[in-house]
């Protein structure tokens, strides 16, 4: 080949090298989508759902991959520490990753805000369920309970475990927290079973549970209350009745901005801004199909979707609290309440 043949070769003719484009890069290529929990939770569900979407959108092909372990911090470090390449995406637990990062967890190896978000898939919505064979119809009995009521929960800082504690000690529960699962299924299969009495997850996961007959939700977190449960009293409405309910108010309504940071996709740092941006945009358009949003409905999972810069404000904005309401999350997280 002659040097000239060789440089228009290189340079196609032009005198600069053509840039690859997103679109190529990903065409035909695997993407790794992380799950910070094992096969038959939520986080699973709504990510196999959306995987053959974000292939539509992408070109590439999306392979699952679970992994489990200290209550969801372990897919995290995964995702955050992966090649900058754009390779490697997955769910996260927000409101657990705030709080771990925030009480400076051994082993969170990451930073909320410094992730490639590219976009939120819901802002749970949080519920205590208990079985209907608890003994337990209202939140008032479980107030009232002699004996420690029995509370399931992932592991320590994981959500399921800080909504238990922190709404616990707001609220004066007699309860024990129950914590190690390595999912909220699990936590659920051990509630149907009689080995705890209730716990604390998202209205979406607990859904089939309810709608069964096998699980009753006795209070929860929306000020507007909920379809399903139009009847029961919020946790907020609880407050009005404790000690000192303007302190009850505050920790409550930032342990509520937690849930709106809620399940975000994110890919790590370092990414070429071009592959995020390209990312985001078949997040969206996956998330904005119709065949997607009516699985979605069909599969009862709700659907809050929110684009990855408000989702980047909103993880910024999450880890901004006052220092003594801080103090109680970060107990809290540790094991110390």
């Amino acid at each position: 080949m002659t040097a000239a043949l060789a440089a228009a070769a290189i340079f196609g003719g032009t005198g600069a090298v053509q840039a690859e484009t997103p679109a190529e890069f990903y065409q035909g290529k695997a993407i790794k989508w992380i799950v910070p929990y094992k096969p038959g939770g939520g986080y699973d569900e709504y990510s196999r759902i959306i995987a053959p979407f974000l292939e539509k959108y992408t070109g590439a092909r999306v392979d699952i991959v679970n992994m489990p372990g200290a209550g969801g911090m372990k897919g995290a470090n995964e995702i955050f520490n992966a090649p900058d390449d754009g390779l490697t995406i997955g769910i996260i637990n927000g409101s657990a990753m705030v709080t771990n990062e925030i009480a400076g967890i051994a082993g969170a190896k990451y930073k909320v805000a410094d992730y490639n978000f590219l976009g939120r898939v819901v802002a749970d919505q949080r519920v205590l369920i208990v079985s209907t064979q608890s003994g337990l119809n209202s939140f008032e009995d479980l107030l009232a309970s002699d004996e420690p009521v029995l509370l399931g929960a992932t592991g320590l800082g994981g959500s399921t475990y800080v909504d238990a504690v922190v709404v616990g000690l707001v609220m004066g529960n007699n309860q024990k927290v129950i914590h190690g699962f390595n999912s909220s299924s699990d936590v659920r299969q051990a509630l149907l079973r009689g080995d705890i009495q209730g716990m604390w997850g998202s209205l979406g996961s607990a859904l089939n549970g309810i709608e069964a007959g096998d699980m009753k939700v006795i209070t929860h977190d929306a000020n507007k209350g909920i379809p399903q449960a139009p009847d029961v009293p919020s946790v907020f409405e609880h407050a009005a009745n404790t000690d000192n309910p303007a302190r009850s108010y505050e920790i409550l309504a930032t342990w509520d901005a937690l849930s709106a940071v809620g399940r975000p996709v994110a890919t790590s740092p370092g990414v070429p801004e071009d592959r995020v941006a390209f990312l985001q945009k078949a997040f969206s358009e996956a998330m904005n199909d119709p065949e997607f949003v009516t699985i979605a409905e069909d599969t009862q999972r709700d659907i809050s979707f929110l684009d990855g810069n408000s989702m980047k404000l909103i993880a910024r904005a999450s880890t901004q609290m006052k220092p003594e309401v801080k103090e109680i999350f970060v107990a809290a997280i540790r094991g110390e309440i």
